[in-house]
């Protein structure tokens, strides 16, 4: 079992799917916040804040899919 555990903890894909959900629930969260708040400035702050995460999900996707260059 141990030699298991060994092979998940160094597998990327593990990894880049676990950080993955974690910004996934980083973008719902700041999409969220934007209908609780009326500042737009803040509401503009939040929804840059999602587009930026999911430009960062793309990256993780193309480095699982190496379907860019830098990741064959």
């Amino acid at each position: 079992m141990a030699a298991r555990q060994t092979t998940v903890a160094s597998d990327p894909q593990h990894h880049t799917a676990k950080i993955k959900g974690m910004l996934s629930d980083v973008i719902n969260h700041v999409r969220g916040d934007v209908d609780k708040v009326e500042d737009p400035k803040a509401q503009a702050l939040f929804e840059t804040t999602a587009e930026v995460v999911q430009g960062l999900v793309r990256a993780y996707d193309h480095f699982e899919q190496k379907s860019e260059a830098a990741w064959r």
